[in-house]
């Protein structure tokens, strides 16, 4: 157990596609407002794992998750099949891999989650949009272009964007896949002094192949091997002392 307060606690884990086994026994505290790393091969199942927190694998058919993610403090196990899913992604934002914006303006996509949330009144748009921009650290760029298309911006300005729009519903936790993969390295340096930043307000898991990134951001680094937790620390221990060997193998490059 980590000595910190928590705001989630995966007990027991196991994921399923159908019936290959994709997640196996999962036990992982995560710390609240502190940024949480997962790294490890290509195919080990980071991607898998980030995903059941928001439910995103309901929306295939056979899919099957068994053990609990509790979110506290309201003690809720989000993966019970009697919690909606929709209540789950507005608690659970996520950003993906390469920036999606909607085909609308930067105003609508922001506005995107407020108004499925029943938000219309025109003035609390306009506050959210702006709050969300700024937290966001876009809103200087695009001031004078909410009203633009999003497709408009540069690539590291659309990630930005897709963060602003995770944000505007005040989630609890933010779910990142490896967010910085598709950027160059001045978009993705100001993706991670953001994502520091935000940890004052929000809890961040992070998915990334990039092990320099992981050190530099995270609190917290978790090493997955074949579906499987390896080793759970403090970001420092697990890149300077790691306790497992495949863990060390894995940081120094001798794996596989």
């Amino acid at each position: 157990m980590i000595p910190e307060k928590l705001k989630a606690e995966v007990k027991g884990l196991h994921f399923y596609y159908t019936h290959l086994q994709a997640l196996k026994n999962i036990n992982l505290p995560i710390a609240e407002k502190r940024i949480t790393a997962l790294i490890g091969p290509s195919g080990c199942g980071k991607t898998t794992y980030l995903r059941c927190f928001n439910r995103m694998h309901d929306l295939y058919p056979g899919n099957r998750y068994e053990g609990e993610i509790i979110l506290y403090p309201d003690q809720l196990n989000i993966i019970s099949p009697k919690i909606d899913p929709i209540e789950v992604r507005m608690r659970i934002s996520m950003v993906f891999q390469k920036p999606n914006p909607f085909p609308k303006t930067v105003f609508e996509n922001v506005a995107y989650g407020l108004r499925v949330r029943g938000e219309t009144k025109k003035s609390s748009l306009l506050d959210k949009v702006e709050k969300a921009l700024k937290q966001a650290a876009l809103w200087e760029e695009v001031k004078d272009r909410v009203h633009d298309l999003a497709f408009n911006l540069s690539g590291g300005q659309q990630q930005r964007l897709c963060i602003a729009r995770a944000l505007a519903t005040d989630p609890e936790i933010l779910l990142f896949d490896e967010p910085t993969s598709a950027l160059d390295p001045t978009a993705t340096s100001k993706i991670e002094e953001l994502i520091m930043q935000l940890k004052n307000e929000v809890t961040i898991i992070i998915v990334t192949h990039n092990m320099q990134q992981a050190a530099r951001i995270s609190d917290y680094t978790a090493f997955m091997y074949l579906g499987e937790i390896i080793e759970f620390d403090k970001t420092d221990k697990v890149f300077t002392h790691p306790s497992k060997k495949l863990t060390e193998d894995y940081i120094t490059g001798r794996f596989g």
